[in-house]
């Protein structure tokens, strides 16, 4: 019996291994779950909540969904679209949009509306329904507070 109680071999772990494959999981399934957001529009929404500490709104009586002066209709070179909503976010939020679709900033207004949050977007030029692509200026208004 003693003569078999070496022969067999030991498990290998390699503990480097292990710990990439546990980040490069927890990493894949943190990019899964914001994409998720950023498609059913939480993200927005998470965006928006982690960065303002304050419950005004955008704008008295501004829907946020179907608000078609506050969206960028976005054309894509394949020829599809996609709606970027703008409401309810202040200027230094919407500038990475901005940035993402290689579209210019063009000339800011402020506008007095009662009830609105300090430099939030109340309205982008063109909007939806005409759309945008890379190389284009868009005019936003925004409250003056």
């Amino acid at each position: 019996m003693n003569r078999f109680a070496n022969s067999a071999e030991t498990p290998d772990f390699d503990a480097p291994q292990i710990l990439r494959r546990t980040r490069r999981r927890r990493t894949i399934g943190i990019a899964a779950v914001a994409a998720a957001l950023i498609v059913v529009g939480g993200g927005t929404a998470l965006a928006t909540s982690v960065a303002s500490d304050s419950s005004t709104p955008a704008a008295a009586g501004t829907d946020a969904e179907n608000d078609d002066a506050t969206t960028l209709l976005y054309l894509f070179s394949d020829g599809t679209t996609t709606r970027l909503p703008l409401a309810g976010l202040s200027l230094d939020m919407a500038k990475p949009v901005l940035e993402k679709t290689q579209t210019k900033l063009g000339t800011v207004t402020k506008k007095a509306v009662e009830g609105c949050k300090p430099t939030s977007v109340l309205e982008v030029t063109p909007h939806a329904p005409k759309t945008v692509k890379p190389g284009d200026t868009v005019d936003f208004t925004i409250c003056a507070g």
